[in-house]
């Protein structure tokens, strides 16, 4: 038996629960259908059939939901820093220990490969233990002394909060968000992308089962118009965290505002990789292909635009057109699988008429650029050469197995081009020289930035964008920023009475 056959069968048995039972909300402890009844399919881009029904909530269900998170919220908080972290590596453990369940039901609800699905449960299993032991400090504070003046601060969870993830690697990026909600000291509830729930599923029933207290965490399904509306718009809600489109973090916010409620935004991002003709151009260009075609290039820091110097645009270009036409198509339960399908058809639809628009525009087709006839969402990876940062290739967030290489003359032209964009999320610059490495990452309008690496996540360091890329940041206790509230305190040291108005 083949390693794709005997992976596909472990898959139909992980599987067969969600095909029997369907995918149900998660509510005080409870797992309960919609309250008004309603379904909807999960389908898989591998082979465009169903894999389970969701329950879909609306705004019932959220306002069931976020009751149970305020009961549970005072009990929670009060629970000490040292008995949320040991709770929250039981989690971990628990994901640890199911990570081929994770890994496998991932690949087949949103068509990522093995290769790289199989590390991801381990990364949030690794989120979760880093928050876990952030979770005792978290309350602390800063003592500020001043003459006359000691002032004390301190932090306090703010309260039932909302978290919504997006399809993409939805189980990593949901215990991204939720660890440090928890470590934090904060209740919550959870719409997961409706394109691809099925982990999430999972990811409740880890921690509930790992000891997490009913209504700590609670779970519903639905779209963004209803559930996640009724969501941003909750009084008992008091801060959404957010993965996803630009587009709809605008909406987010304008429905979040008469509630003024916090919010973070992880967005979308164009984001460039700059290499200079003094790079180590082998591993520029093994960097440039594994930022934009693994996870399918549906993610939000891939490398989509290639910006390259003039003198070696030309033969740099061929190498990433080599590298990319030998990259693997195919079952994402293969082990040799590079790129899967995309997630569904409406978002494939969407890739393809972006190439469709780069060919008009009059860009170059140097690899790919063709639907893969497999049955399901598959999308060859692609590179445009001779295209201009004017072009809609360019400027417009595609998301997908797309990169578009645009020419450089100097380092003040990269500079220009790099920054002509309504994006600031992530930045790549390969270059040996070190003083322009400091020069030109000043320049960069950007919130992170890799000097001569592709994306290597630090935990401890800051995680966002700027511009129409998002708002905040993730990791350390940046996380803890958007979670908490912080209130000071005063003490008055001075030896004199105060001073008394009147005779």
């Amino acid at each position: 038996m083949s390693d794709l056959s005997q992976n596909l069968a472990k898959a139909e048995g992980y599987l067969a629960r969600f095909a029997r039972d369907g995918v149900l909300n998660q509510i005080g402890g409870e797992a309960v259908p919609a309250i008004d009844g309603g379904w909807f399919d999960s389908l898989s881009p591998v082979d465009l059939k169903p894999l389970a029904r969701v329950a879909k909530g609306g705004a019932a269900d959220i306002d069931r939901a976020a009751k149970a998170a305020r009961a549970a919220f005072p009990k929670w908080a009060a629970m000490s820093g040292d008995s949320r972290r040991a709770l929250l590596h039981r989690i971990a453990d628990a994901i640890v220990r199911r990570s081929e369940e994770i890994a496998f039901v991932e690949c087949m609800d949103t068509g990522q490969s093995l290769k790289f699905m199989a590390k991801a449960a381990l990364r949030g299993a690794e989120n979760f233990r880093f928050f876990a032991d952030k979770a005792p400090e978290a309350r602390d504070g800063q003592s500020l002394r001043v003459p006359g003046q000691v002032n004390v601060t301190t932090r306090a969870p703010i309260g039932p909060v909302g978290v919504i993830t997006p399809w993409n690697t939805p189980f990593m990026l949901s215990t991204w968000k939720i660890a440090p909600a928890l470590a934090a000291g904060c209740t919550l509830v959870h719409k997961p992308a409706e394109f691809s729930p099925l982990t999430a599923r999972l990811l409740v029933e880890i921690a509930e089962e790992a000891g997490l207290p009913p209504g700590v965490w609670n779970l519903v399904n639905g779209f963004g118009e209803d559930a996640g509306k009724a969501l941003t718009e909750h009084l008992d809600i008091k801060a959404i965290g957010f993965v996803g489109e630009s587009r709809t973090g605008s909406m987010i916010m304008r429905q979040g505002a008469d509630t003024l409620k916090r919010v973070h935004f992880e967005l979308g991002g164009k984001n460039p990789v700059i290499v200079f003709a003094d790079a180590d151009l082998d591993r520029a260009a093994d960097a440039a292909v594994f930022m934009i075609y693994s996870l399918n290039g549906e993610r939000c820091t891939s490398s989509s635009r290639m910006l390259v110097e003039t003198s070696v645009y030309d033969a740099f270009t061929a190498k990433v057109a080599e590298k990319a036409k030998r990259i693997v198509v195919g079952h994402p339960l293969d082990p040799k699988t590079v790129v899967g399908p995309l997630i569904h058809p409406v978002h494939e639809q969407k890739v393809l008429s972006y190439i469709a628009i780069g060919e008009a525009e009059g860009a170059t087709l140097a690899a790919g650029g063709r639907k893969v006839e497999c049955g399901g969402c598959y999308v060859q990876p692609t590179l445009f050469t001779g295209v201009t940062n004017q072009m809609r290739i360019a400027r417009e967030e595609i998301f997908g197995p797309v990169l578009v290489a645009i020419p450089f003359a100097d380092e003040a032209e990269a500079l220009a081009i790099a920054n002509d964009t309504q994006y600031g999320l992530a930045a790549y610059l390969w270059t040996s020289d070190v003083t322009r490495a400091f020069r030109f990452s000043d320049g960069l309008q950007a919130g992170m930035i890799w000097v001569n690496s592709e994306n290597v996540r630090h935990l401890p360091a800051p995680f966002g964008g700027v511009k129409s890329s998002g708002i905040g940041r993730d990791g350390g206790s940046w996380s803890f920023d958007f979670y908490m509230e912080t209130k000071n305190v005063a003490f008055s040291t001075a030896a004199h009475a105060i001073q008394k108005l009147g005779g």
